[in-house]
């Protein structure tokens, strides 16, 4: 049987990777996700993944509650590079070639968000994981929104 989709984003709420804890990241739970990825993976579907950092930190609330805006959103970008690093670990553990890209500099942990490369890394079987990547529309992608946190 062959696949119907060539390449997919797939959206990931970062309550998703915290499963039934109240906060944070639980283990099992991003390794389920990435042996569900790998499983498509290897199907040759090249998959972009975007995830949310709400699991960790959630920007709007902070400000709500008097936090400048603009610290609550960075705050909230580098709990979403935390996620990214997660799934990340969890799929190269299982053999599964992954990059994270980022739209704000952390060279050390993420490269930079280039579109041409980010297709590259697809079209090399790569996943590849986006952190604030706003220019998510301008690739060639299929949306999938699974792993929403069920409230």
């Amino acid at each position: 049987m062959g696949t119907h989709y060539r390449r997919v984003l797939l959206k990931l709420s970062g309550e998703a990777l915290m499963g039934n804890m109240g906060y944070g990241i639980d283990p099992e739970v991003v390794k389920e996700i990435a042996e569900e990825v790998a499983e498509v993976a290897a199907t040759g579907v090249q998959i972009a993944i975007v995830v949310g950092g709400g699991n960790i930190f959630r920007g709007m609330k902070a400000a709500s509650a008097g936090m400048v805006r603009a610290t609550a959103d960075y705050i909230g970008m580098i709990a979403t590079v935390m996620n990214a690093m997660t799934l990340q670990e969890s799929l190269e553990r299982i053999g599964v070639q992954t990059r994270v890209q980022t739209a704000i500099a952390m060279q050390e942990v993420a490269e930079p968000y280039i579109r041409r490369r980010a297709i590259r890394h697809l079209e090399k079987n790569r996943v590849v994981i986006l952190v604030q990547v706003r220019e998510i529309h301008s690739l060639p992608l299929i949306p999938l929104r699974l792993y929403e946190q069920q409230k």
